[in-house]
């Protein structure tokens, strides 16, 4: 009565079962991975953010790719803004997630090498192509502390850098960018401000990165596994069925015989 398993329909479907087993398996993994890979995150971020602060002039310097070992790294530097070559990054949200800008703010070092501050959001204006209402920097020198960050790239943010843009608006946050537009050498990567903070809460400083949710790639991990131990035992409740069904219908078939010779 199982002979019936040989035929093309239950052939494709026993293939078709057995293709998918390893790739749920596969996809388990690659949850799991995931989530191994935000755990670890969240401790790099937590850490570095708990680390005492350290001279960005120490641990980056101009042309310097940023490791992400040095991700949000709690960094100081000293010297006076520059708010004659201040630009704006497009499209950025706060933490309600409302569209403005970034205020990026040149910080010039004594010894004339320049570090970008991302003072932090603004909302734009009535125009989005004209240059938003910015409070300006604090004059003179200034002492300032914030996460360092990578530059960033349009294949690393996934952020189109659009050309012909309005007068001093940028899409990405790039010192290799900005010191073209400054003409002054610039350290590599950028400093998101977090104090001084703006006495009126303007610019808005950004946010801590999220570092105590893990997501739900371990549970996507063991849904995959769950299914994958599933499909085995549903071809078997299908195998099972199919018999029975097979079983109920020569019943019947034979009993119908039957009926004329019993008349």
């Amino acid at each position: 009565m199982y002979r019936f398993v040989l035929t093309r329909q239950w052939v494709f479907l026993t293939l078709m079962a057995l293709a998918l087993i390893p790739a749920m398996i596969e996809l388990g993994f690659w949850q799991y991975h995931r989530h191994e890979h935000r755990v670890t995150q969240n401790q790099l971020i937590e850490a570095n953010l708990r680390a005492k602060p350290v001279p960005m002039t120490g641990i980056t310097s101009p042309g310097h790719r940023v490791p992400r070992a040095d991700f949000w790294r709690s960094v100081t530097a000293t010297g006076t803004y520059d708010t004659a070559h201040e630009v704006v990054v497009r499209m950025r949200t706060d933490n309600d997630d409302k569209v403005g800008f970034h205020v990026l703010t040149p910080l010039v070092l004594s010894d004339g090498r320049v570090v970008l501050v991302n003072r932090g959001w603004v909302a734009g204006g009535d125009d989005p192509r004209a240059y938003p209402p910015v409070p300006a920097a604090p004059a003179g020198e200034v002492t300032v502390t914030g996460r360092l960050k990578a530059d960033e790239t349009s294949g690393g943010s996934g952020i189109k850098d659009r050309k012909g843009l309005p007068d001093r608006q940028v899409m990405l946050i790039n010192s290799e960018q900005q010191a073209e537009y400054l003409g002054r050498t610039v350290l590599g990567g950028y400093l998101e401000l977090t104090a001084p903070a703006p006495a009126d809460g303007t610019p808005e400083t950004v946010s801590d990165p999220d570092h105590d949710s893990i997501g739900p790639h371990m549970a996507y991990a063991v849904q995959w596994w769950l299914f994958a131990g599933a499909v085995p035992v549903g071809w078997v409740v299908l195998v099972r069925r199919e018999k029975r069904e097979r079983e109920e219908e020569a019943a019947r078939a034979e009993a119908s015989r039957q009926e004329p010779a019993t008349a």
